[in-house]
C-alpha cells in the first residue's frame, strides 16, 4: 500500500467516525426532545460501536424509562426506528444507529450470547442442528455472533416476524 493510499484510508476512517458522531448528536437531540415531551428524566450517552452510532438513555431511577422499553423491547424498537428516521431526515443517509434504554439491550445481549453459546455446545455434543425461537434482527445478530465465536455456523430461516436461528454442526 502506498503512503497516499494509507492516508486516504485514514481520512475515510476519520470521515466515517465524524459521520457516526454526527448521527449520535442528531439522535441525542431528537431523544432529548422526546424525553422532554414525555416528562421523563434521563441522561443520554453516545458512542460508536462496530461501525454504527450507539446512543443510550440512562437514569438513576430506571423505572420511569421502562415505559420507553415496553414489553419485550417493542417500544424501544419503535423509538429506535423513529430516531433512525430523524437522523435520515437530517443527513439524507440511512442510519444503522443502535438505541439502548435503561440497559435493556446490554442485558439482552448478554442473555442472547449465553443462549448462542449454549446452543452451540448442544450442537457440538449431539451433532444435530438446533432451532431457536423466533427473534428480532438484533437478537439474531447477537446469537449468530456467539455461535461463530464458538466455532460453528448458523443461519436465519423463516419469514418476519417468525424468523429464527438454526445452529448447524461444523
Amino acid at each position: 500500500m502506498t503512503e497516499g493510499t494509507t492516508s486516504a484510508a485514514a481520512a475515510e476512517g476519520t470521515d466515517t467516525m465524524t459521520r457516526l458522531e454526527q448521527e449520535g448528536e442528531i439522535a441525542a437531540d431528537y431523544l432529548e426532545g422526546l424525553l422532554d415531551i414525555a416528562d421523563l428524566d434521563g441522561d443520554i450517552d453516545m458512542d460508536v460501536e462496530a461501525d454504527r452510532a450507539a446512543v443510550s438513555i440512562i437514569s438513576d431511577s430506571g423505572r420511569d424509562l421502562q415505559k420507553l422499553v415496553g414489553r419485550d423491547g417493542e417500544v424501544l424498537e419503535a423509538l429506535q426506528e423513529l430516531t433512525r428516521l430523524a437522523v435520515h431526515r437530517e443527513t439524507g443517509d440511512r442510519s444503522r444507529l443502535m438505541l439502548d434504554i435503561a440497559g435493556y439491550r446490554a442485558k439482552k445481549r448478554t442473555e442472547l450470547s449465553e443462549l448462542g453459546a449454549k446452543a452451540a455446545a448442544e450442537v457440538k455434543s449431539s451433532g444435530e442442528p438446533v432451532k431457536l425461537a423466533p427473534m428480532t434482527p438484533f437478537e439474531r445478530k447477537v446469537v449468530h455472533d456467539a455461535v461463530k465465536s464458538a466455532g460453528l455456523r448458523s443461519e436465519s430461516e423463516g419469514e418476519e416476524p417468525e424468523r429464527f436461528v438454526v445452529v448447524l454442526p461444523a
